[in-house]
Protein backbone atom coordinates (compact mmCIF):
# COMPACT_ATOMS: atom_id res chain seq x y z
CA UNK A 1 0.00 0.00 0.00
CA UNK A 2 0.93 3.41 -1.22
CA UNK A 3 2.14 4.94 2.49
CA UNK A 4 0.56 8.63 1.89
CA UNK A 5 -2.77 6.49 1.38
CA UNK A 6 -2.36 5.48 4.45
CA UNK A 7 -5.58 6.28 7.34
CA UNK A 8 -5.35 6.39 11.20
CA UNK A 9 -6.96 2.88 11.38
CA UNK A 10 -4.31 1.11 9.26
CA UNK A 11 -1.64 2.15 11.68
CA UNK A 12 -1.82 -1.06 14.73
CA UNK A 13 -3.66 0.15 17.56
CA UNK A 14 -0.72 0.87 19.64
CA UNK A 15 0.89 3.20 17.31
CA UNK A 16 -2.60 5.48 16.93
CA UNK A 17 -2.48 8.75 19.45
CA UNK A 18 -5.44 8.32 20.83
CA UNK A 19 -4.50 4.82 22.29
CA UNK A 20 -0.94 6.07 23.01
CA UNK A 21 -2.14 9.01 24.89
CA UNK A 22 -4.35 6.10 27.17
CA UNK A 23 -1.87 3.57 27.45
CA UNK A 24 1.21 5.72 27.50
CA UNK A 25 0.38 9.45 28.68
CA UNK A 26 0.03 13.09 26.84
CA UNK A 27 3.43 13.60 27.96
CA UNK A 28 5.30 10.48 26.19
CA UNK A 29 3.28 11.87 22.60
CA UNK A 30 5.42 13.99 20.16
CA UNK A 31 3.96 17.39 18.97
CA UNK A 32 2.58 15.38 15.99
CA UNK A 33 0.84 13.33 17.28
CA UNK A 34 -0.77 15.91 19.75
CA UNK A 35 -1.77 17.55 17.02
CA UNK A 36 -3.31 14.62 15.29
CA UNK A 37 -5.37 13.97 18.25
CA UNK A 38 -6.88 17.65 17.83
CA UNK A 39 -7.15 17.34 14.00
CA UNK A 40 -9.08 14.33 14.74
CA UNK A 41 -8.97 13.39 10.82
CA UNK A 42 -6.71 13.59 8.12
CA UNK A 43 -7.88 13.83 4.51
CA UNK A 44 -8.27 11.25 1.44
CA UNK A 45 -5.09 12.22 0.54
CA UNK A 46 -2.88 11.47 4.01
CA UNK A 47 -3.83 10.07 7.38
CA UNK A 48 -4.23 12.74 10.14
CA UNK A 49 -0.81 12.26 11.46
CA UNK A 50 0.99 13.13 7.74
CA UNK A 51 -1.31 16.29 8.08
CA UNK A 52 -0.25 16.94 11.73
CA UNK A 53 3.27 16.89 9.94
CA UNK A 54 2.99 18.94 7.72
CA UNK A 55 1.14 21.56 9.66
CA UNK A 56 3.88 21.57 11.89
CA UNK A 57 6.59 21.96 9.12
CA UNK A 58 4.54 24.97 7.61
CA UNK A 59 4.24 26.57 11.05
CA UNK A 60 8.18 25.73 12.08
CA UNK A 61 7.14 23.64 15.33
CA UNK A 62 5.44 25.12 17.87
CA UNK A 63 6.65 28.44 18.00
CA UNK A 64 4.97 30.10 14.73
CA UNK A 65 1.68 27.72 14.87
CA UNK A 66 0.54 29.04 18.69
CA UNK A 67 0.09 32.61 16.99
CA UNK A 68 -0.76 31.53 13.66
CA UNK A 69 -4.47 32.92 12.83
CA UNK A 70 -7.51 31.41 11.22
CA UNK A 71 -6.70 32.98 8.21
CA UNK A 72 -3.26 31.22 8.21
CA UNK A 73 -4.22 27.56 9.57
CA UNK A 74 -7.24 27.89 6.86
CA UNK A 75 -4.88 28.44 4.08
CA UNK A 76 -3.03 24.75 4.42
CA UNK A 77 -4.64 22.66 2.24
CA UNK A 78 -6.66 19.59 4.61
CA UNK A 79 -7.13 22.30 7.84
CA UNK A 80 -10.59 23.71 7.17
CA UNK A 81 -12.39 26.26 9.83
CA UNK A 82 -13.52 23.51 12.20
CA UNK A 83 -9.93 22.20 12.45
CA UNK A 84 -8.20 25.59 12.96
CA UNK A 85 -10.83 26.80 15.49
CA UNK A 86 -9.86 23.65 17.68
CA UNK A 87 -6.96 24.07 17.47
CA UNK A 88 -7.00 27.60 18.23
CA UNK A 89 -9.30 27.14 21.11
CA UNK A 90 -6.41 24.63 22.68
CA UNK A 91 -3.69 27.46 21.91
CA UNK A 92 -5.84 29.86 23.92
CA UNK A 93 -6.46 26.94 26.41
CA UNK A 94 -2.88 26.63 26.82
CA UNK A 95 -1.81 30.40 27.08
CA UNK A 96 -4.44 31.03 29.73
CA UNK A 97 -3.27 27.93 31.77
CA UNK A 98 0.18 29.21 31.98
CA UNK A 99 -1.13 32.82 32.75
CA UNK A 100 -3.59 31.04 36.03
CA UNK A 101 -0.20 29.13 37.08
CA UNK A 102 1.81 31.97 37.17
CA UNK A 103 -0.12 34.65 38.78
CA UNK A 104 -0.50 31.85 41.95
CA UNK A 105 0.78 34.33 44.51
CA UNK A 106 4.62 34.07 42.59
CA UNK A 107 7.18 34.90 44.29
CA UNK A 108 10.48 36.30 43.00
CA UNK A 109 13.55 36.08 45.29
CA UNK A 110 15.96 35.86 42.62
CA UNK A 111 16.53 37.52 39.33
CA UNK A 112 16.13 34.31 37.66
CA UNK A 113 12.32 33.77 39.27
CA UNK A 114 11.34 36.84 37.88
CA UNK A 115 12.91 35.61 34.55
CA UNK A 116 11.06 32.55 34.48
CA UNK A 117 7.95 34.35 35.29
CA UNK A 118 7.96 36.14 32.03
CA UNK A 119 10.26 33.68 29.88
CA UNK A 120 7.57 31.97 28.00
CA UNK A 121 5.38 34.59 27.25
CA UNK A 122 7.85 37.03 26.00
CA UNK A 123 10.98 35.26 23.95
CA UNK A 124 9.18 35.13 20.97
CA UNK A 125 7.76 38.80 21.40
CA UNK A 126 8.82 40.72 17.97
CA UNK A 127 8.59 44.33 19.88
CA UNK A 128 10.39 45.62 22.61
CA UNK A 129 7.82 45.45 25.36
CA UNK A 130 8.78 47.11 28.66
CA UNK A 131 6.90 45.51 31.76
CA UNK A 132 6.80 46.18 35.32
CA UNK A 133 5.93 43.54 38.22
CA UNK A 134 4.50 45.21 40.90
CA UNK A 135 5.65 43.54 44.69
CA UNK A 136 4.48 43.39 47.86
CA UNK A 137 6.43 43.38 51.18
CA UNK A 138 6.74 39.62 51.07
CA UNK A 139 7.99 39.74 47.11
CA UNK A 140 4.89 38.68 45.94
CA UNK A 141 3.59 39.41 42.31
CA UNK A 142 0.45 41.51 42.80
CA UNK A 143 0.28 43.11 39.22
CA UNK A 144 1.99 43.11 35.77
CA UNK A 145 1.64 46.12 34.12
CA UNK A 146 2.89 47.05 30.21
CA UNK A 147 4.18 50.60 30.44
CA UNK A 148 4.64 50.51 26.79
CA UNK A 149 5.39 48.70 23.53
CA UNK A 150 8.90 50.03 21.23
CA UNK A 151 12.30 50.76 20.87
CA UNK A 152 13.37 51.44 24.70
CA UNK A 153 14.05 55.24 25.04
CA UNK A 154 15.05 56.97 28.71
CA UNK A 155 12.27 60.02 27.33
CA UNK A 156 9.89 57.34 26.59
CA UNK A 157 9.67 55.20 29.94
CA UNK A 158 8.36 58.10 32.23
CA UNK A 159 8.55 57.75 36.08
CA UNK A 160 4.97 59.00 36.33
CA UNK A 161 3.71 55.95 34.04
CA UNK A 162 5.95 53.63 36.12
CA UNK A 163 5.09 54.35 39.71
CA UNK A 164 1.95 55.86 38.81
CA UNK A 165 0.97 51.80 39.00
CA UNK A 166 2.96 51.23 41.62
CA UNK A 167 0.88 53.81 43.56
CA UNK A 168 -2.72 52.08 42.72
CA UNK A 169 -1.74 48.67 43.55
CA UNK A 170 0.32 50.02 46.81
CA UNK A 171 3.40 47.52 46.01
CA UNK A 172 6.27 47.84 48.04
CA UNK A 173 8.92 47.12 45.30
CA UNK A 174 8.92 46.76 41.58
CA UNK A 175 10.95 44.48 38.74
CA UNK A 176 11.21 46.58 35.20
CA UNK A 177 11.60 43.69 32.35
CA UNK A 178 12.08 44.04 28.88
CA UNK A 179 12.86 42.00 25.67
CA UNK A 180 15.45 42.76 23.36
CA UNK A 181 13.48 40.66 19.86
CA UNK A 182 17.08 39.75 17.97
CA UNK A 183 17.11 37.08 21.54
CA UNK A 184 20.66 38.59 22.56
CA UNK A 185 19.85 40.37 26.03
CA UNK A 186 23.27 42.40 26.39
CA UNK A 187 21.65 45.67 27.64
CA UNK A 188 22.29 48.94 25.98
CA UNK A 189 23.29 52.53 26.88
CA UNK A 190 19.26 52.89 26.87
CA UNK A 191 18.87 50.31 28.88
CA UNK A 192 21.28 51.81 31.35
CA UNK A 193 20.04 55.21 31.45
CA UNK A 194 16.97 54.19 32.23
CA UNK A 195 17.23 51.82 35.19
CA UNK A 196 19.44 54.40 36.71
CA UNK A 197 16.65 57.07 36.03
CA UNK A 198 13.86 54.68 37.77
CA UNK A 199 15.95 53.24 40.51
CA UNK A 200 17.19 57.15 41.54
CA UNK A 201 13.21 58.38 41.64
CA UNK A 202 12.02 54.79 43.53
CA UNK A 203 14.71 55.73 45.96
CA UNK A 204 12.95 59.52 46.18
CA UNK A 205 9.98 58.21 46.32
CA UNK A 206 10.22 54.86 48.50
CA UNK A 207 9.66 52.38 45.87
CA UNK A 208 12.30 50.52 45.51
CA UNK A 209 13.37 48.88 41.65
CA UNK A 210 15.13 45.67 43.02
CA UNK A 211 15.93 44.73 39.26
CA UNK A 212 15.86 45.11 35.87
CA UNK A 213 15.80 42.17 33.43
CA UNK A 214 16.26 42.28 29.62
CA UNK A 215 14.92 39.19 28.34
CA UNK A 216 16.34 37.41 25.14
CA UNK A 217 15.87 33.94 23.62
CA UNK A 218 15.72 31.39 26.90
CA UNK A 219 18.04 34.03 28.24
CA UNK A 220 18.71 36.86 30.68
CA UNK A 221 20.32 39.55 31.80
CA UNK A 222 19.40 40.83 35.55
CA UNK A 223 21.72 44.70 35.42
CA UNK A 224 21.56 44.74 39.07
CA UNK A 225 23.55 41.80 38.81
CA UNK A 226 25.89 43.74 36.30
CA UNK A 227 26.06 46.12 39.41
CA UNK A 228 24.41 49.17 37.17
CA UNK A 229 21.91 49.18 40.50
Amino acid sequence: MNPSLLKIRDFPAEERPRERLLNDGPGNLSNQELIAILLRTGSASESVLQLASRLLAHFEGLKLLKDASIEEMTSISGIGQAKATQLLASMELGKRILKLSNEERYVIRSPQDGANYVMEEMRFLTQEHFVCLYLNTKNHVIHKHTVFIGSLNASIVHPREVFKEAFRRSAASFICIHNHPSGDPSPSREDIEVTKRLSECGKMIGIELLDHLIIGDRKYISLKEKGYL
